[in-house]
């Protein structure tokens, strides 16, 4: 078996003509493709090396997309993919216009549910399963392919509660139980599958609610699979089929990593699992210094994460104050409302979630956090466009729907000075919730001020007496505006860049900078519908300053992956492209008064 022969699996069918005696080595050119394209192109790699065995025999014992598969989460989708003759696509993994590194309903008819977020499949299969029976198709399974991880998150239980008495006949749920999500699972429900695991257990709490159990199955055993799959096809009622698999399985770097076993890797050698060049520091790395530093001085700072303690940057923090961190799993809303509980008690809870995952936790933000007027903190990493994770993992909500929340103030910080500086402000906020945010990035050289008028940073002031534009930059968008700063001064154009650092609620200062302009323009790698610049707009509004606002930011719909400064600038958010839209808004006459 070949990769060129793996190409040739164009469908699922093949699989499952193949003799059984032949799938051990079909397994090991799957496990052996996977080593050498992830690491050429970066992606989830120990999730997938763990799951080879166990995608193959789903896809022996299930006819997809007849039947349903949905996974969760989808980064664990490789392997499916491969089998469902995408493996000559795995070149541009994660690349724009290349194959997505989660399911894509684009990319395949195989492939039913985009996702990306964790603890759903249970619910999607649950209403996959009771349409299929209103409309007569009762020859169609429904499996839910669902991490131990995810089934940390609520959402899980709330589904398994409908499933166990809704009497589907055709549902599995696989739990792919590898101990670990990111980093090691934890809580009550990781404890119980260990006493499952090592037999110490008095019969399954799954059992308990009312389905079939079968297990432990070793994942990584094809004959074992395939038998505890047909036995939960023949069950006639929802069963669980718990299988035990190994994150990283048949890779030793993958396998020695303590940490995540290779979880998401950027470009790698595959036979040490290390970066081939080296990385430059991060905005993490910048928030897990300083958080760990803020640690030692206030002994109040409790930090909080949902399932990803090394990604978010809390293992300086851990390792200096293990019983000040506290990781809830994958489930952010109980996070939150926790954190309500903690500021209540005395405390300074910092929250650290990727921003797209806050979205699971509005209502907490909204009702048990701003609501009670609690110092909670909000550290947003991976803000903005994110990169080759795609539409689902881009953080550009957050800047749009958090300024709604009453009493929350939002920073947005240029620089690694400029994020020790927010982050030491933002903790010392007693009085109401606070939010940070940055990206995914290097965090690059500090962006020096020119001066600080009432809390705004100025970043540039024109070389000419006229002031005909003011640029507002949210954050990492400086950069950008600076540059534009320089190409239009050299047009004559008299330009101002500042950055409000505090970007919601609006400054009460920018209206008035706003006046002493001829047009403003807003810049900001988050939502532009309800974003920064409008918020300005309206303030301008509010104000009666006449200076027209333009605002420049992301479109109103899901962006594809791609490397990350290559989206920013297809969306217009490069230097060269705030200089060109600031360019135009000047000669059509939008700015004349």
């Amino acid at each position: 078996m070949t990769p060129d022969v793996l190409s040739l699996l164009a469908e699922p069918g093949a699989v499952r003509a193949l003799a059984a005696d032949r799938l051990p080595a079909l397994a090991a050119e799957i496990r052996a493709f996977l080593v050498d394209r992830v690491c050429r192109t970066g992606g989830h790699l120990g999730p997938n090396l763990g799951v080879v065995e166990l995608t193959i025999a789903l896809h022996r014992r299930f006819d997809s997309p007849t039947d349903a598969i949905v996974f969760d989460t989808g980064h664990q989708s490789y392997v499916h993919k491969i089998l469902t003759g995408r493996a000559r696509d795995f070149g541009r993994l994660r690349q724009r216009d290349g194959l997505s590194g989660y399911p894509s309903r684009a990319e395949s008819p195989h492939d039913l549910v985009e996702n990306s977020h964790a603890s759903t499949a249970l619910s999607y299969a649950d209403g996959l399963a009771r349409v299929f029976a209103l409309r007569g198709q009762s020859e169609r399974y429904v499996v839910a392919v669902a991490g131990d991880g995810a089934m940390t998150g609520g959402l899980c239980w709330e589904a398994m509660n409908n499933i166990a008495t809704a009497g589907h006949e055709r549902l599995v749920i696989v739990l792919n139980d590898n101990a670990r999500s990111y980093s090691p699972t934890v809580g009550g429900f990781a404890e119980h599958l260990r006493r499952l695991r090592s037999g110490d257990a008095d019969g399954s709490m799954f059992g308990q609610l009312g389905l079939d159990y079968l297990g432990p199955v070793d994942g990584h055993d094809l004959a074992a699979l395939d038998a505890a799959l047909a036995k939960a096809k023949r069950a006639g009622r929802p069963t669980v089929v718990h299988v035990v698999t190994t994150k990283g399985h048949g890779h030793e770097p993958s396998e020695r990593d303590e940490a995540d076993c290779l979880h998401a890797v950027g470009v790698v050698d595959p036979d040490t699992g290390r970066p081939v060049k080296p990385t430059a520091a991060t905005w993490t790395d910048v928030f897990g210094e300083e958080i760990a530093a803020i640690g030692e001085t206030r002994q109040d700072v409790v930090c909080l994460t949902a399932a990803m303690l090394r990604p978010v940057g809390l293992a300086a923090f851990a390792s200096r104050f293990p019983e000040r961190v506290v990781d809830v799993g994958i489930a952010e809303q109980h996070a939150v409302c926790s954190a309500a509980g903690m500021a209540t008690a005395g405390a300074h809870p910092v929250v650290c979630v990727y921003s797209t995952f806050l979205n699971r936790a509005f209502d907490q933000v909204v009702m048990d956090v701003a609501l009670h007027r609690l110092p909670v903190t909000f550290v947003l990493d991976r803000a903005g466009v994110t990169g080759p994770d795609g539409p689902s993992h881009h953080g550009m909500w957050d800047s749009a729907v958090l300024p709604v929340v009453p009493g929350l103030r939002v920073a947005a910080p240029r620089d690694a000075a400029g994020l020790r500086e927010l982050l030491r402000e933002a903790v010392d906020v007693d009085d109401g919730p606070t939010a940070i945010r940055f990206p995914k990035a290097s965090a690059g050289e500090d962006i020096p001020a020119v001066a600080r008028v009432d809390g705004i940073d100025v970043l540039h002031r024109g070389s000419r007496s006229g002031l005909d534009v003011l640029l507002v930059a949210a954050g990492v968008m400086a950069g950008p505006c600076l540059d534009a700063a320089r190409r239009l001064e050299a047009e004559g154009i008299g330009v101002t860049v500042v950055d409000p650092r505090w970007i919601a609620p609006v400054h009460p200062t920018l209206p008035h900078l706003a006046a002493r302009h001829r047009l403003v323009v807003t810049v900001e790698d988050g939502n532009r519908t309800g974003g920064m610049g409008v918020q300005l707009a309206q303030a301008c509004a509010d104000a009666a300053v006449a200076t027209p606002v333009r605002n420049l930011g992301l479109p109103r719909r899901f962006l594809e992956h791609g490397v990350r400064g290559e989206l920013l600038a297809a969306y217009g958010l490069d230097g060269e492209s705030v200089a060109r839209h600031t360019r135009e808004a000047l000669t059509v006459g939008v700015a004349t008064r």
